[in-house]
């Protein structure tokens, strides 16, 4: 019988154990993190930001809430609807970051590989870091209350990291950030569609720009299972034995493919981006794709 790498549902005390080992694992994890920063940051340069400089960017139209003296009566009066004036922001933004680190996350096929969980924090601090160079502020989602910027707050991100346990659940709590702010969620996404849609659809309801970037294991992306084969849940499913377990990969992978392209749709309905990546790739590409696509954002 051949048997993938997972972890049954009655093995909770080794997930302790392998939450242990994390936190332990946590300084290398940070310096990880630095290295792909570095490498990342030698091709990639500033970005413009909507906010309370001086440099005019563009118009856009009013929206409630918008500061009448923003508006620009000149450029109104040319059509029937009502514009405010945008400038480039000369102070910093707000992102905020998460890292999924349920038990489905601890996926690790090969011993030689990052586990998912690990690749989602090496990205997050990866991005951290790179923002706190620009002169961001950053903050952990559902953790702080407010951000912060510098050295300082990259290292307080990391500490506040190792104190925290497994998580209950898959996706983000849906917490109240300010307005024109950022998130940027890292995880498997696996969870049913309708809940990533809805988390998605309230952060953007508050003028929220978001990117999601879907972290998975080689063996979820190949499905490389054959004869009699057991699947064990990480978080409490039934276990599940299929005798000819290759007669499932063509749907299985199909099904893979249609979630995956239901995330990208959902991302690009509220204005997100969407990337995924898997854990035997290099994490500078991905970031890469990330960071500049955070660049490229316009409102």
């Amino acid at each position: 019988m051949t048997e993938p790498v997972v972890a049954s549902a009655e093995q909770n005390s080794a997930f302790r154990r392998n939450a242990e080992l994390l936190a332990a694992a946590f300084p290398p994890l940070l310096v990880a993190a630095e290295r792909v920063a570095s490498i990342v940051a030698q091709g990639v340069h500033g970005r413009r930001r909507v906010g309370s400089g001086y440099t005019f960017w563009q118009f856009r139209q009013y929206q409630p809430g918008d500061q009448t003296n923003r508006i620009d009566w000149r450029q109104s009066a040319k059509s029937q609807r009502v514009y405010v004036r945008e400038t480039e922001w000369e102070a910093a933004q707000s992102v905020w970051l998460w890292a999924d680190s349920s038990a489905s996350m601890e996926c690790r096929s090969n011993s030689n590989l990052a586990s998912k969980n690990e690749r989602a924090i090496v990205l997050m601090l990866a991005l951290a870091s790179l923002l706190v160079r620009g002169g961001e502020h950053i903050a952990l989602l559902g953790r702080d209350r407010v951000p912060y910027t510098g050295q300082t707050a990259l290292t307080r991100m990391a500490e506040t990291l190792w104190r925290l346990g497994r998580a209950d659940r898959s996706l983000p709590p849906q917490v109240h950030i300010p307005r024109y702010a950022r998130v940027v969620l890292f995880g498997d996404f696996l969870a049913p569609i309708e809940e990533v849609a809805g988390l998605v659809r309230a952060y953007g309801a508050d003028d929220v720009e978001g990117h999601l970037v879907q972290v998975l294991d080689p063996i979820e992306e190949e499905f490389p299972f054959a004869g009699r084969t057991e699947f064990r849940g990480f978080e409490n499913e039934s276990h599940v034995m299929l005798d000819r377990v290759q007669t499932v990969r063509r749907d299985y992978l199909q099904r893979l493919l249609e979630h995956r392209q239901a995330l990208a749709d959902i991302a690009r309905s509220a204005g997100w981006t969407f990337l995924h990546h898997r854990t035997d790739h290099s994490p500078q590409s991905v970031l890469l794709s990330l960071y500049q696509g955070m660049a490229d954002d316009r409102r």
